[in-house]
């Protein structure tokens, strides 16, 4: 089956390199967290979460300084953990105006690299009204299952690529 370069290029770089939920639901006054995972490659980079409708105008709330400890700002707070590839974003004692598109990122542009573009992940954040047995509760979304072939390093064909980022897959 002949892919085009243009289609696989587009499926992979939002699949491979970084990865989380597409939404996260909390209540309002609870907490939420969102986990993202990345490659081995990303592991020294600094991580970060934004908000914006588009990922190129998004105005970040929170990042990673590359060390392994918690850094805060405000009600959100953010973690790497580097031994398992994955950062988790906290946000904390939730409101209303705090439902809206977000973004998992992670820096890896420098001031004059105009062609290329910091992996990022979508996140639309829901906040629900508090009801007696969900108030101040934590929830947490997860990135789906790895990749295939990223831990086992297999090369895929161009069909099992396109089966898994369509969402068809079984893995």
């Amino acid at each position: 089956m002949w892919l085009s370069p243009v289609l696989l290029l587009l499926c992979l770089s939002g699949s491979l390199s970084l990865m989380g939920p597409s939404s996260v639901t909390g209540t309002s006054g609870g907490s939420l967290c969102v986990r993202c995972q990345y490659e081995e490659l990303y592991q020294r980079h600094k991580k970060y979460w934004c908000r914006g409708q588009y990922e190129a105008t998004c105005e970040k709330i929170v990042e990673t300084n590359g060390e392994e400890k918690e850094e805060r700002s405000g009600r959100v707070s953010i973690r790497d953990h580097a031994d398992k590839l994955t950062f988790i974003v906290t946000m904390e004692n939730l409101t209303a105006d705090d439902a809206g598109p977000y973004w998992c990122r992670i820096q890896t542009t420098w001031f004059l690299d105009a062609l290329s573009r910091d992996p990022a992940v979508h996140v639309n954040v829901s906040v629900s009204a508090a009801t007696g047995e969900t108030a101040g509760r934590t929830t947490c979304g997860a990135a789906p299952a790895t990749f295939p072939g990223l831990q086992s390093k297999k090369n895929l064909s161009s069909e099992e690529v396109l089966t898994y980022c369509s969402g068809q897959s079984s893995w």
